[in-house]
């Protein structure tokens, strides 16, 4: 018979090292550099897991991403604990809604977790039983919209397939970089991945974001902060000081940096979850008619065929935004498909200003109201919105 181990998600040298001074009553500890690599052993070798301790930020992807990973592969149900740094009382309540057995945050105590981790080992049988009854069924796509999504996205693929050569023609010919990025976005159920468009800004324009603090129309009185850089660097003080390993990395432009970077700027716009430049100096010519025309959407067809989003649902957001949006006012809008197109596009786009108050309730509001004919009516009056005047 296997011995018991315990899995160690995305440790850190200094986070393994304290790990193996703590005393789990003999379990042993099996370390593994990501979700991937803990899926694929526990698939292929005949591993007696009882517990998974995960070193990521609560919406990392070592995090509720991966614990959700793991629930849709079928796998057996052991506690899983976070071991992240401080972070928003609001998350960890949402961390433990979603099924995380408890959270560790920095500094570490070897003795409360050992005696944390043994106790829930020991006690797993009853401790699960209620917790799988506290758990919210994620959002799942009915039958006749998954249908529907693939072969919308296919045949639109089809028919716009010269349209597409040429927009990647031009993005090329204008500027220098990648015709396509991708950003990792939460969309339903808080599930974080990856979202396409074509490239509509310069090189590097996520970085000049600091910069541009306070062209945000969603907080137009934010306070003006000075930045420590004048460029973002690839990690923050944190990560460097956690064994130089990004706890959550973005992606786009063909680069990363680490996400902890956004901080300067979320203070200067505590109170706004949504950020919108209108007339932004990012923008190249040829990105400014991809965007009025929303053809720099276009390539979200894959994450549709993929499966990560459907036509029609809220718009799955940025990382630094959707932290923001956990409480019970706003978490509904999560539980409805993330998609291309959808309520507050039609109704609001073009048409004047609208505040993010505006925006969260017709979020909202799709999210209680949706369903297949909700959804072909909103397909049908996204057709005149797409073509607006209003630079978003």
């Amino acid at each position: 018979m296997s011995q018991e181990i315990i899995a160690v998600v995305n440790a850190d040298q200094a986070t393994k090292k304290f790990l193996e001074s703590c005393h789990f009553n003999g379990l042993g500890l099996q370390f593994f550099a990501n979700g991937l690599d803990l899926s694929n052993a526990w698939l292929g070798k005949d591993l007696d897991i009882v517990a998974i301790i995960s070193q990521s930020e609560i919406m990392g992807a070592s995090g509720i991403s991966l614990l959700e990973a793991l629930r849709s592969k079928k796998f057996s149900s052991v506690p899983f604990f976070l071991l992240t740094s401080p972070t928003k009382e609001n998350l960890l309540r949402f961390s433990l809604k979603a099924g995380v057995t408890d959270v560790f945050v920095t500094p570490y105590d070897a003795s409360k977790i050992a005696i944390r981790v043994n106790f829930v080992i020991e006690n797993w049988d009853r401790i699960n039983t209620k917790q799988q009854s506290n758990i919210h069924k994620p959002y799942q796509t009915p039958l006749i919209k998954r249908v529907f999504d693939i072969c919308f996205a296919s045949i639109v693929l089809l028919l716009l397939s010269p349209i597409l050569l040429l927009v990647i023609i031009a993005v090329r010919m204008e500027s220098k970089g990648p015709v396509f990025y991708y950003s990792l976005r939460v969309g339903t159920g808080y599930r974080i991945f990856k979202f396409f468009k074509f490239r509509s800004m310069y090189v590097n324009a996520d970085q000049r974001l600091k910069d541009l603090k306070h062209l945000n129309q969603y907080n137009a009185g934010a306070t003006e902060v000075e930045s420590k850089t004048d460029s973002a660097p690839v990690l923050c003080d944190e990560c460097l000081a956690r064994g130089s390993k990004c706890q959550m990395p973005v992606y786009a432009d063909n680069n990363s940096w680490c996400e902890k970077e956004y901080t300067v700027f979320k203070r200067a716009t505590a109170n706004s979850a949504f950020i919108k430049i209108k007339d932004d100096p990012r923008v190249t010519k040829v990105g400014k008619v991809l965007r009025n025309t929303s053809i720099d959407e276009l390539p979200q067809l894959v994450n549709v065929l993929i499966g990560d989003m459907s036509i029609v649902g809220n718009r799955p957001l940025p990382l630094y935004e959707a932290e923001k949006l956990t409480t019970d006012k706003y978490a509904l809008r999560f539980m409805a498909p993330a998609g291309i197109t959808g309520l507050w596009q039609v109704m609001k786009r073009g048409k004047g200003e609208m505040s993010e108050e505006e925006r969260l309730m017709l979020d909202n509001n799709y999210a209680q109201n949706h369903s297949f004919l909700y959804d072909i009516g909103l397909i049908l009056k996204t057709i005149p919105a797409l073509f607006q005047k209003e630079s978003v």
